[in-house]
C-alpha cells in the first residue's frame, strides 16, 4: 500500500478529492491531447479525396460520434475517479481488464511512435540531420517529460495549444489566399476518391484509441460536468481544427503531410518548433495512458512503464509512420469494442452506479465481456457501413443480451437450489 500512496498518478486507486482539478486545467490537458499532428495528416488525406462540402460533413459527424463515445467515458471517470483500466475491472473482471489495458496501451505506444517520426522526418529533410538521431533524441526527451505525469502534461499543453492554433490558422489562411480565396478553395476537385463511410471511419479512427483512454485524464476532474464538457470541447473543436488545417493545406498544395505544406509556405522554423511542441504534448498523453495500462497488468509503477513504453515506441517509430492508414484501420476494428463494453456495463447493466472501488469484488474474468469484444471486432469487419459504429453497436448489444441471459439463468439456478 505504501507504494500506492507515493504514486501521485494514482495508478491503482481512485483519485482523491484533494487531487482533482477545475475546468481550465482539464481543458488545457484535453486540448493538448486532441491537438495532434497525426489528425492533420489524416485531414490532408481526406482533403485530397473529398470535396469541401463532403469533408465538412465527415469531420462534423465523425467528431460528434467521437464526442458521444468519449463523453460517456468522461462521465464515468468524473463520477468514479477511476482510469479506463480500473473501470474495465467492473465489466471485464480483474484479470479480464488486462485485455483492455494491453490493447489500448499498445496502440498508444504506437501513436507515440507515429508522433516521433512525424517530427523527425520533416526536420531531417530540412536540416539534413540524421533521421534516426532525431528519432532517438526526440523520443527520449518526450519520454522524460511523460515520466512526471499530469503536472508536466498541463505545463506543456499551456504552451502548445495556443501555439499550434495560431500557426495552423496562419498556414490555413495562407493556403486559402494562394488558391484565390474561399471560392478558389471550394472549386478544387479532389485528386483521390473515398466513400463517406470510409471518411467517417478515418475521422473517428484518428482518436478512437486515445478516446478510449479519456478516463485516464478526466478522472482528475472536480465534477462530472467538468469531465464531459472539457472532453466534448477538445474532440469537437480541437480535433476538427486539426483535420481542417491538414485538409486546407493539402487541397492548396497537394501535400497530405502538414509539415511539407508548412515548409512549402516558408514556415520552416516556426513549423519545426510548434509541430514539435504539439506532438510532444499528445505523445506525453499517449505514454501516460499506456503507462497506466501496463501498470494495471504488471503492478509495476506507472513511471517505470512509461520509460519502457517510450523506448519501444521510439524504436518502432519509422515502421508505424510508414504504415499509418493500416494502423488506423486496425484501431477502428479492435479498440472501440472495449470502450463499448465498459460503457454498456456502467450505463445499461448497472444503471450508472458502481460499488466503491476499494470495497468492490470483481470477477476474475467476465467471459460475457470477452465474447462481446470479439463480436464487436467481427462486426467491424463484416457489417457494411462505418467500422467504429458497427463495432461499438455490436459489442454493446452482445454484452447486454449475454449479461441478461446469464443473469436470468443464474437466478433460475438459485431459485431451484432454494426450493
Amino acid at each position: 500500500m505504501s507504494k500506492q500512496h507515493q504514486d501521485h498518478d494514482y495508478s491503482l486507486e481512485a483519485i482523491p478529492q484533494n487531487a482533482k482539478k477545475g475546468f481550465f486545467s482539464m481543458l488545457v490537458v484535453m486540448l493538448g491531447f486532441a491537438f495532434f499532428s497525426a489528425s492533420m495528416l489524416a485531414g490532408g488525406d481526406l482533403g485530397t479525396s473529398l470535396k469541401m462540402g463532403d469533408f465538412v460533413k465527415a469531420v462534423l459527424f465523425g467528431n460528434i460520434i467521437l464526442c458521444i463515445y468519449t463523453g460517456l467515458l468522461a462521465y464515468m471517470a468524473g463520477d468514479t475517479g477511476l482510469s479506463t483500466h480500473l473501470l474495465a475491472r467492473y465489466s471485464f473482471g480483474e484479470k479480464g481488464s488486462y485485455l483492455v489495458s494491453f490493447l489500448v496501451s499498445a496502440t498508444q505506444v504506437g501513436w507515440f511512435g507515429v508522433g516521433v517520426a512525424m517530427f523527425a522526418i520533416p526536420v531531417a529533410k530540412v536540416t539534413g540531420m540524421n533521421v534516426w538521431m532525431l528519432v532517438i533524441v526526440s523520443g527520449l526527451l518526450m519520454t522524460a517529460t511523460a515520466f512526471f505525469g499530469m503536472k508536466s502534461l498541463t505545463i506543456l499543453s499551456m504552451v502548445a495549444v495556443p501555439s499550434i492554433a495560431v500557426l495552423g490558422s496562419i498556414s490555413a489562411g495562407k493556403a486559402i489566399a494562394d488558391v484565390g480565396g474561399l471560392a478558389g478553395l471550394l472549386a478544387i476537385e479532389p485528386s483521390g476518391t473515398i466513400t463517406m463511410s470510409a471518411a467517417l471511419a478515418a475521422v473517428v479512427g484518428t482518436f478512437i484509441s486515445g478516446g478510449t483512454l479519456t478516463p485516464d485524464f478526466t478522472r482528475f476532474s472536480n465534477s462530472k460536468k467538468t469531465a464531459v464538457s472539457t472532453t466534448v470541447i477538445a474532440f469537437l473543436i480541437g480535433n476538427s481544427l486539426m483535420l481542417a488545417f491538414g485538409a486546407i493545406g493539402a487541397m492548396a498544395t497537394g501535400h497530405a503531410d502538414i509539415s511539407e505544406v508548412m515548409f512549402a509556405q516558408g514556415l520552416i522554423i516556426p513549423a519545426i518548433i510548434i509541430l514539435g511542441l504539439n506532438i510532444w504534448t499528445t505523445n506525453d498523453n499517449a505514454l501516460y495512458g499506456s503507462g497506466l495500462g501496463f501498470a494495471n497488468i504488471t503492478k509495476q509503477p506507472k513511471s517505470r512503464m512509461v520509460i519502457i513504453n517510450g523506448i519501444i515506441g521510439t524504436l518502432l517509430a519509422m515502421f508505424l509512420y510508414n504504415n499509418f492508414m493500416e494502423w488506423l484501420n486496425m484501431l477502428n476494428s479492435f479498440i472501440p469494442a472495449t470502450g463499448a463494453v465498459i460503457i454498456a456495463d456502467y450505463f445499461i447493466i448497472n444503471k450508472g452506479k458502481y460499488a466503491e472501488f476499494k470495497s468492490a469484488r470483481f470477477k476474475i474474468v467476465n467471459i460475457n465481456a470477452i465474447i462481446a469484444w470479439i463480436a464487436g471486432v467481427v462486426g467491424a469487419y463484416t457489417i457494411p457501413g462505418i467500422t467504429p459504429i458497427n463495432s461499438v453497436a455490436t459489442a454493446i448489444l452482445t454484452y447486454v443480451v449475454l449479461t441478461k441471459l446469464t443473469s436470468k439463468k443464474g437466478q433460475e439456478l438459485e431459485d431451484k437450489i432454494a426450493a
